[in-house]
């Protein structure tokens, strides 16, 4: 979505994204439940003891803003920095991951937190785990255009439809 909104992803394409996305986290979960049974929660994420909705929907916001900065400042064409990407992308789920998970649960991704919701029906937890990672995104996209300008980069385009080729790199 924050590729579509920079201008770099056609808007028409996001929903097979999204999709994807879903039946890939449900496919992981029914895969869970398979293999371990009726566990609680089935991998849902879910704020830890302690942790209120706003305080865990803040984090949200904040790892998603990190991460989808970290995306966009990647593949832009004056901060590309080739087959390195998915190590920088990697690297920030990673640290996030292990400062937040004790927080939030480090979602960062509303697929990932919607497909244990929707085995479960459980959705206790639904708006945060959806509109802050949105929120998050939205806020990185303001801030690379502030920061880079409009989208419409041809690198980033490229990196966005998964045309980019890293051999001429």
């Amino acid at each position: 979505m924050a590729f579509a909104f920079r201008g770099d992803f056609p808007l028409r394409r996001v929903s097979g994204y999204l999709i994807a996305q879903l039946i890939g986290a449900i496919s992981a979960c029914l895969f869970f439940f398979l293999v371990f049974g009726k566990v609680e929660q089935i991998g849902a994420t879910v704020p830890c003891v302690g942790v209120d909705y706003v305080q865990a929907f803040a984090v949200e916001v904040v790892l998603t803003l990190g991460l989808v900065s970290t995306i966009l400042g990647t593949v832009s064409g004056a901060q590309n920095v080739g087959a390195f990407s998915a190590i920088a992308v990697g690297s920030y789920i990673s640290l996030a991951g292990l400062w937040a998970s004790p927080l939030s649960g480090a979602s960062m991704n509303p697929a990932r937190s919607i497909g244990p919701q929707l085995l479960t029906l459980d959705f206790t937890y639904f708006w945060l785990y959806v509109i802050g990672p949105f929120v998050g995104g939205l806020i990185a996209v303001v801030f690379a255009y502030i920061l880079r300008g409009h989208g419409k980069d041809t690198t980033a385009i490229k990196a966005a439809q998964g045309t980019f080729d890293l051999s001429n790199k």
